[in-house]
């Protein structure tokens, strides 16, 4: 097959999968997936690998690479997905830096007292 056939079986591909131009969730790389349901019968090949993955929390990011998809068309697919119920999108965890320093002071002061 020359490079421009795969290239436009590539395009293609990506068009069936997004159904052209959709509803985006609003979601971004690092919000978090979770399988919610069983695959149902009329699942497409990319949602159930997505609910396989998705068993635990996976970034969208993740989803994208492990898929091999485009970024734009993986929002599509989870919307899609979202709607039907199939996967919850988390935000992703955020850890701050440092601890609040009223708690250190309150800690240290607890620990001088005994």
């Amino acid at each position: 097959m020359a490079q421009g056939e795969k290239k436009e079986k590539d395009v293609e591909r990506l068009y069936v999968i997004s159904g052209g131009e959709g509803e985006r969730a609003p979601v971004d790389l690092v919000t978090l997936i979770v399988a919610h349901a069983e695959p149902p019968t009329s699942a497409t090949p990319e949602q159930i690998a997505v609910l396989r993955m998705c068993q635990s929390p996976l970034a969208v990011a993740e989803v994208s690479a492990y898929l091999s998809l485009p970024f734009s068309v993986v929002t599509v697919l989870l919307t899609e997905m979202l709607a039907a119920d199939l996967v919850q999108a988390r935000a992703p965890i955020v850890r701050q830096k440092l601890p609040d320093r009223s708690l250190l002071e309150a800690v240290m002061h607890g620990l001088q007292r005994l």
